[in-house]
């Protein structure tokens, strides 16, 4: 197959970029040109052209035509119809990576699957993921454009911690000072390793199933905050000190932190995999949080210019230990 991924070094599609490639697929990136935390993998074919500027994607691309386009960085309504008419005539089918973010949120019952309404009034991030999956189902319908919607949870690598302040948090942690989680901290989470993603995504390329259809692509393990906290703390070896304030006085101090927790990670999440084990057989995650956040300390403890502490997220910190102290006191 002959394969185009907008994007391809992201946390996501560089590890479905290799998975691609050590399957044999003829892999062409479309990227800036610029410089990533992650390199291309050797064996792509790299095509430099903004993707927001239509008439240079299409004198980069010349005359190609590609089995499957995939685009990791596409976000608003406008994005998506773009894409709809540049490759209606260039490809045989169009992969939009959207949100599991987008389903009804708080969830109205458990394990989510792909029929779930999507309804999300707290983060405008998933609204828009919505609104071009829309978009996307009307080309569909009338123009018969060839998509599939994939949908994403919590996926990381190595170089991503799954928690607002990233290094600041381990920093805290190592220091004996306490970190905020949300809630009581036993809200159910999901949490997806990029390598696994990668298996059941590429197995979606060129999959005539696929065709017309939306799919989430998770871990089948589910922690509590609770437990991610820990595990983050015992990989950067301290026993880490737990604080929990509700999400609600969270936002009242952090509008945008507040927003990624009410819309997002304040409620259990725990999703169905069938769909994606039908289309794409054998599919199964195998890197369980435990692992995972081993890789993700070790990247970070490999070079000091990784660990940056930011003292506005530490000073925020600060203040909502010290509001839980002031509604909760000992």
């Amino acid at each position: 197959m002959r394969v185009l991924f907008v994007g391809g070094t992201g946390i996501i599609s560089s590890a479905c970029a290799r998975t691609a490639l050590e399957q044999g697929i003829d892999l062409y990136l479309l990227h800036r040109g610029k410089t990533t935390r992650r390199e291309a993998p050797p064996g792509a074919q790299l095509i430099q052209a903004d993707i927001g500027d239509r008439r240079s994607v299409e004198r980069a691309l010349g005359d190609l035509t590609f089995d499957a386009v995939a685009n990791f960085v596409a976000f608003t309504p406008d994005q998506v119809e773009r894409d709809v008419a540049l490759f209606q005539n260039r490809a045989l089918q169009y992969l939009f990576v959207s949100s599991a973010s987008a389903y009804h949120t708080p969830p109205r019952r458990l394990p989510i699957t792909e029929s779930t309404p999507l309804y999300n009034p707290y983060w405008q991030y998933s609204r828009n993921k919505i609104a071009c999956e829309e978009l996307l189902l009307r080309a569909y319908r009338e123009h018969e454009f060839p998509i599939t919607i994939v949908r994403p949870s919590h996926t990381y690598d190595p170089t991503l911690l799954p928690m607002h302040g990233g290094w600041t948090v381990v920093e805290r942690m190592r220091r004996g000072k306490p970190v905020i989680v949300h809630g009581d901290g036993t809200s159910l989470w999901t949490l997806t390793h990029h390598e696994d993603f990668a298996r059941g995504f590429v197995g979606l390329l060129g999959n005539d199933g696929a065709l017309g259809e939306a799919v989430h692509i998770t871990s089948d393990e589910h922690l509590t905050w609770n437990q991610i906290y820990e595990a983050v703390g015992h990989a950067a070896g301290v026993e880490p000190k737990l604080l929990h304030l509700p999400s609600e006085v969270i936002a009242a101090y952090d509008p945008d932190f507040g927003a990624s927790l009410l819309g997002d990670k304040a409620h259990s999440m725990v999703f169905d995999n069938t769909k994606i084990r039908r289309l794409v057989p054998g599919f199964r995650a195998q890197i369980p949080f435990s692992e995972g956040v081993r890789q993700i300390i070790a990247w970070y403890d490999a070079a000091s210019e990784r660990r940056v502490f930011d003292p506005n997220v530490d000073r925020l910190f600060d203040e909502l230990v010290e509001a839980r102290r002031r509604a909760m006191p000992e």
